[in-house]
């Protein structure tokens, strides 16, 4: 499968869309965020750097400052394919973030999402 055109995808093309997808559910802008955050170690000023800059997603997640070690705890199928068995790390990090942000939408609780 050719996952280009997904890494070349701007970052700040597709956030609008988590926060679409949180809000029709109930959920805020401030806990995609969070999620966000947990995951990449980005904090909110580097986070809106990125929007502001549009990077891509291989740039965003090679500049992430910490992929969370407790990623492996994200299991489950997102687009047909289960994100623990996704061989491209990188598509395997984009994945992790679209788990979350439907387990969000699907109205888990933050403890749970942030698998803590």
């Amino acid at each position: 499968m050719d996952n280009t055109r997904v890494y070349k995808m701007s970052f700040a093309g597709v956030y609008p869309h988590y926060i679409q997808k949180a809000e029709k559910k109930g959920r805020t802008k401030a806990e995609v965020d969070e999620i966000i955050y947990w995951l990449t170690g980005y904090d909110a000023q580097t986070l809106q750097q990125h929007i502001t800059n549009k990077t891509n997603f291989e740039t965003f997640f090679a500049q992430a400052p910490q992929i969370n070690p407790n990623v492996s705890k994200i299991t489950g199928v997102i687009c047909g394919y289960r994100v623990e068995e996704i061989e491209d790390k990188l598509m395997q990090k984009v994945r992790y973030l679209d788990k979350l942000i439907d387990e969000l939408a699907k109205g888990k609780s933050m403890e749970k999402i942030l698998r803590k």
